[in-house]
């Protein structure tokens, strides 16, 4: 895996628009999909995670009445929850997309700081309706690669053993299988207090023109106002 240091000047405007750089949709092995619009890059930390709090400009965001560039709606969900489905997985109840699961969690008062990768992440998610994975880089195995689960996979996802059945449910793979996807990430590749190096994967989708591109730019942008560094990954 290659990775770019983003340059200083023009990026994503409200329309999702490019204004230089431009976005490589194959920085990762992505299989073909009539719908996914997946955007992906590379986080570096100055310290490990246990050692950087997480502000509290970034935990107020986590909240449904805080200002933000992108809201969610029935549509957005539907969208979402449409790209899922499509190879044959039931994005539905216990196996709903991730940014669902925030906005219930939310709305139960049940959404609290871990650290500041995944605060970020699920504060992007929250507000642009998009599911979003963040591993550690560290913890996998290159090479990766995006697509389909095959039927009777599946991985643990908590601390307490719980797996998800995976097939027909688009996921990011690395040597040893599947390690993360829009509805709950592996428990094995999961940041941790050493964390240092993240992979961010936003789950769009072609139903929702350039809002993958309008969220990588929030995403990013929250990242390094933290002192974080953002780099683009290319096969």
């Amino acid at each position: 895996m290659e990775v770019f240091r983003r340059k200083a000047g023009p990026r994503w405007v409200s329309t999702g628009q490019w204004l230089g750089i431009p976005y490589n949709k194959r920085m990762l092995t992505v299989d073909p999909h009539p719908l996914l619009d997946v955007r992906a890059f590379v986080t570096h930390f100055r310290h490990p995670l246990a050692e950087i709090q997480s502000p509290p400009e970034v935990q107020a965001l986590m909240t449904l009445e805080a200002e933000a560039p992108l809201r969610s709606d029935d549509s957005v969900r539907e969208a979402v929850r449409r790209l899922l489905r499509h190879g044959g997985f039931r994005a539905a109840g216990r196996s709903k997309p991730a940014s669902e699961y925030l906005l219930k969690a939310v709305g139960e008062g049940r959404l609290e700081s871990i650290n500041l990768a995944v605060d970020v992440c699920n504060v992007v998610s929250l507000h642009s309706g998009l599911p979003i994975s963040v591993v550690d880089v560290e913890r996998a195995r290159e090479p990766f690669r995006v697509g389909l689960a095959p039927a009777g996979a599946s991985y643990i996802f908590n601390a307490a053993g719980q797996s998800i059945d995976l097939g027909g449910l688009l996921c990011l793979f690395e040597v040893e299988g599947p390690c993360a996807n829009a509805v709950k990430d592996a428990q094995r590749t999961k940041t941790g207090p050493e964390t240092r190096r993240t992979l961010s994967l936003i789950w769009g989708t072609i139903g929702l023109p350039g809002r993958a591109a309008q969220t990588e730019a929030w995403y990013r942008s929250l990242l390094e106002e933290q002192g974080a560094t953002t780099e683009d990954v290319r096969p």
